[in-house]
Parts: structure tokens; C-alpha cells; sequence
């Protein structure tokens, strides 16, 4: 058991080093972003997932150190997207991707699904969108991955690849410009879902 709380202790002590090294990388004191240390945190939580915790307490704290881990991951990313583009350029950008607020459709009320929640909102994605979607759309698969105390299966580059072939074949196959993305879980397997969207 003290092997065990030692394994989380380090990893906690890993994830501290690694957010204060990151943040001396954003203030200009640090050159260089700590991708090293950051993937070793990945393969140590790869390791430690790979374990069966019967612990109770042991997992709940494990996952609590992965949705940390997770959020600073997604605060990363941000801030290194930010300071290649600007703030404001990226602010305009990814508003002008937004494009204007649709105004509130009325709709009659659906029915409550008693077997399902409401499902994620979709990434949509043109034909030729450029790859700030894409982001979004890989960030949602790191986050559910590491939900599951997993890491992603696939890089950015194989993401963009499947979601171009399987958008290609959507797009041909109901004839419409915009496809959906988004990710699911489905018997503990991650799984990428498209639909067709009329505009």
C-alpha cells in the first residue's frame, strides 16, 4: 500500500513540476515548453492505468489527478495556440469560425430519451476547414481518453486523415457541405461519429 501511495504522491509531484515549468514557459523565463517531462507523465499514467486498483479511494484519487492533469492539458494547448497566433488574432479567428449567433429557434418540445442523455455537441467540419475544428475535435479525444485513464490511440495528423475520408464519404453519400463530428464512448472503446448537417 505505501508503494501505491507513492506512485500517486509522484505522480501528483510530476504534474506540479511539469505546470510550474510550463509556466515559466509562458512568462518567457523557460525557452523551451517541457515536452519531455510531459510525455513521461503520459507514460507513467499509461502505467499506473494499466494496473487494476481495487482501491476504491486509490482510483478516485487517481482519476482526480487525471482530470487535473486533463484541464491543464486543455489550458496548454490554448495558451501555446494563443501565443503562436496572438490573442486577439486568435480570438477574431475562432469567433469569425463561430460565425454570428444563430438567433433561438421555437420548437415544440422533444420527448426525454429515459435511455440516454443528450448527446455532445458536434465539431462541424466543411470541406477544406482549416484546422482549428480539427483542435477542437482532437482536444474532445484526449479529454474522453484520458477520461478512461487511457491515452489517445491516434496522432493529430491520423485524426485529420480519418475525418477527411470519412467526411469525403458523408458528404457524396447525402450531398451536403457540413459534416458533424464528435466523440463517443461506446462499450469502453472511443469511437469518432459523423453525421450529415443542413445548412
Amino acid at each position: 500500500m505505501i508503494k501505491q501511495d507513492d506512485e500517486l504522491d509522484k505522480l501528483e509531484e510530476d504534474i506540479r513540476i511539469v505546470k510550474n515549468k510550463y509556466d515559466q514557459f509562458f512568462a518567457g523565463i523557460q525557452k523551451t515548453p517541457p515536452m519531455q517531462e510531459r510525455r513521461n507523465i503520459e507514460v507513467f499514467i499509461h502505467e499506473l492505468n494499466r494496473q487494476k486498483m481495487r482501491d476504491n479511494a486509490r482510483r478516485f484519487r487517481f482519476n482526480q489527478l487525471l482530470t487535473r492533469y486533463n484541464q491543464f492539458r486543455e489550458m496548454w494547448a490554448r495558451k501555446m495556440r494563443e501565443r503562436e497566433e496572438g490573442p486577439l488574432d486568435y480570438r477574431r479567428r475562432r469567433d469569425a469560425l463561430a460565425g454570428p449567433p444563430a438567433p433561438p429557434k421555437a420548437h415544440p418540445a422533444a420527448p426525454r430519451s429515459v435511455t440516454s442523455s443528450a448527446p455532445e455537441p458536434y465539431v462541424k467540419l466543411a470541406a477544406g476547414t482549416n484546422g482549428e475544428e480539427l483542435k477542437s475535435l482532437y482536444a474532445d479525444l484526449e479529454r474522453v481518453h484520458l477520461e478512461l485513464g487511457k491515452l489517445p490511440t491516434i496522432t493529430f495528423d491520423q485524426l485529420r486523415q480519418m475525418v477527411q475520408k470519412q467526411g469525403e464519404m458523408v458528404r457524396n453519400r447525402y450531398h451536403v457541405n457540413v459534416v458533424g463530428f464528435r466523440v463517443d464512448v461506446v462499450d469502453g472503446k472511443v469511437k469518432l461519429k459523423a453525421k450529415p448537417i443542413q445548412e
